[in-house]
């Protein structure tokens, strides 16, 4: 876990200090020169790697919130899981909840939902005011609690 930390932490970001935004995911996939391709699938999203080069694929019909949520966890992929060499991919939702996905998802959950606001404010006026349905907020709840993140 402290290898998870600080990884992120080298971001310089804010991750787990304020929400992120997508002009936070855009920016952070500039600076590690990933590609992103927003189109329609029929999967939520997965991230690859050729040759060298990586990507992240966003289906284009998500909702806001659920298309946040994707990016980040694609991007999570990219920064805890990225290979060495060859190729590779990993699809957001497809499959059993391996260590990789639990790692994507708490990446994603804690980017988009700051330990503050877990502190500070109501679970009804969390997802009321911030578009953050209550079984992410629930999951969110359950890192805390155990990691203290």
């Amino acid at each position: 876990m402290q290898f998870f930390l600080t990884k992120i932490e080298q971001l310089g970001i804010g991750w787990n200090r304020r929400r992120l935004t997508e002009e936070d995911f855009y920016t952070l996939c500039r600076r590690h020169k990933v590609t992103i391709e927003e189109l329609p699938l029929r999967v939520s999203g997965f991230y690859y790697s050729v040759a060298g080069r990586h990507f992240i694929a966003v289906n284009s019909n998500l909702a806001v919130g659920e298309k946040l949520f994707v990016m980040f966890h694609e991007f999570a992929h990219f920064l805890l899981h990225a290979p060495d060499s060859g190729a590779t991919a990993n699809f957001h939702g497809i499959g059993r909840k391996t260590r990789k996905e639990r790692e994507a998802d708490m990446f994603a959950l804690v980017a988009l939902i700051p330990q503050q606001w877990l502190i500070d404010r109501a679970p009804g006026e969390i997802i009321e005011s911030e578009n953050v349905t209550a079984e992410k907020l629930r999951e969110r709840m359950e890192i805390f609690n155990a990691r203290g993140i």
